[in-house]
């Protein structure tokens, strides 16, 4: 029994000997400015928690040798020379090469790791979101989708239908018809006036903040005022000259506009976490 006291408290106190360096290794640090919460220490430890792998191999390769231990294990193992050893993700310390033109460039997996960067700013809402500007909870995109205006074939472009009824007979009673029908504009839709269960609501006279209130008419008229106005010019324009007289001096045909998309820097490529 005496024993078993003497043993039990050498362990309580070489375990309360080394508690408060476990602590100090693990020390919690927090900021209420950027609210961020992390450990002291960002750099991890490189030191192998499993020393025994890999022990067969290099038991293999010192018997036999690097040069016929290469060419065995490119006949029975399948890729030996994966960088990764067939894992689907890389470890921490795993360094791979990624440029052909620097053998010696590596980059390891999350390295720097997301939870030693700063904070990430997050505006607390667009500006110019709403129809007014200044209205964080109007987050509705088809009042401004005006890249996709038109492209439903339910409700084709009036001007452009119009276009094309003005080449038809203009005394087919199928012309007549669909001229009235392209007059009269699209049926469904039509808003229900603000009027919902709870009542009626004045917060958005143009009646595109709900789906129920939403029509047609206010829909042109915001993708109207969406319209951009501006004139925009291809990047190889001001090479113009430059490119034709390239081609020329080589007899080759002369392309529309430039090209050499796609050609960036393999740096470029590199995912950065």
């Amino acid at each position: 029994m005496k024993a078993a006291e003497k043993a039990a408290k050498s362990v309580v106190q070489s375990a309360a000997s080394t508690t408060p360096k476990a602590v100090a290794a693990t020390e919690i640090t927090s900021s209420i400015g950027n609210k961020t919460v992390g450990p002291a220490g960002t750099a991890g430890s490189d030191e192998t928690s499993m020393p025994w792998e890999g022990w067969f191999s290099s038991f293999l390769r010192s018997k036999l040798g690097t040069e016929r231990y290469d060419s065995l294990a490119k006949t029975v193992l399948y890729r030996p020379d994966d960088p990764m050893n067939l894992e689907q993700l890389p470890r921490p310390n795993t360094a791979l090469k990624y440029s052909k033109e620097n053998p010696d460039a590596t980059i390891k997996f999350r390295s720097p790791s997301p939870g030693s960067q700063p904070t990430v700013r997050m505006p607390s809402y667009d500006v110019g979101a709403g129809p007014e500007g200044n209205d964080p909870f109007n987050v509705s995109h088809y009042t401004r989708d005006t890249a996709s205006r038109d492209a439903d074939p339910a409700l084709p472009t009036p001007e452009l239908e119009a276009l094309k009824l003005a080449m038809l007979p203009p005394d087919d009673e199928r012309v007549i018809e669909v001229k009235a029908a392209l007059a009269d504009g699209p049926g469904s839709s039509p808003g229900n006036k603000g009027m919902f269960a709870t009542g009626k609501t004045d917060y958005d006279p143009a009646g595109l903040r709900a789906s129920m209130s939403a029509n047609h008419a206010a829909l042109k008229k915001s993708l109207d005022d969406n319209m951009p106005d501006h004139l925009p010019t291809a990047d190889w324009e001001p090479r113009a000259d430059e490119i034709v007289a390239w081609h020329l001096e080589r007899d080759l045909p002369v392309p529309i506009g430039g090209t050499g998309w796609g050609t960036i820097a393999t740096e470029g490529r590199v995912a950065r976490w």
